[in-house]
């Protein structure tokens, strides 16, 4: 039996998950958490085989989140889930030390596969993301800029590039605005840009973001 802990805070997300989890008898859900923070804790009272992370959340984001949760739990397999696809989000990932990386508009299959796979001990991310990886490092014509930003710092974007306030993201995260507003000039330091408007039109221009999700 493979125990999971599901990790969204999104109760909506975390009920559909689970539906679709309960459908394979191999699986078991032993908790869920909504919060980073909640995870964290979670497997250092708990040890799951697999927990599978939302991203993007309030507070201690999912990179952060599967970090920590590896420093002191290295056997337990991290699967992230995201909404974006392009890189350097799936690299950032991967190099958090997840063992996985599927989007959240996978099918059930898909997600089976993936606990299945990094179970038996092998890395698993879906076969068009690892192609874009693969034909962006071949593609030495174009630089990703973002690759430079920090984890923080991509989180803090994302949330820019949606339209959410400075202290709308200071609440969410659980830090100050004056805080998020220094991470964000460094951010715009980094990236060569001058504000919101042209953070977004270099994510969307990196197809790092899609006009809808701007």
């Amino acid at each position: 039996m493979i125990k999971i802990l599901l990790v969204d805070d999104h109760d909506l997300v975390r009920t559909g998950i689970r539906l679709i989890l309960k459908a394979e008898t191999s699986f078991k859900v032993i908790g869920e958490a909504n919060s980073g923070e909640e995870a964290v804790k979670f497997c250092r009272n708990q040890e799951p085989d697999v927990v599978l992370m939302d991203m993007n959340m309030p507070g201690m984001g999912g990179l952060e989140a599967t970090k920590k949760i590896l420093r002191y739990s290295p056997d337990i397999k991290v699967i992230v889930l995201s909404m974006y696809k392009e890189n350097p989000i799936p690299t950032k990932v991967m190099q958090s030390g997840a063992w996985g990386f599927i989007t959240k508009d996978a099918e059930s299959e898909e997600m089976n596969r993936a606990i299945f796979q990094v179970c038996a001990g092998q890395k698993y991310i879906a076969p068009e993301i690892a192609q874009q990886i693969a034909l962006g490092r071949l593609d030495s014509n174009e630089s990703d800029p973002f690759k430079q930003l920090s984890d923080r710092e991509l989180q803090i974007m994302i949330m820019l590039t949606k339209g959410i306030k400075v202290p709308d993201i200071a609440t969410k995260l659980s830090i100050t605005p004056k805080t998020v507003n220094t991470y964000r000039y460094r951010m715009f330091e980094k990236l060569g840009v001058t504000g919101d408007v042209e953070l977004t039109h270099l994510a969307l221009r990196h197809k790092l973001i899609s006009h809808e999700q701007s």
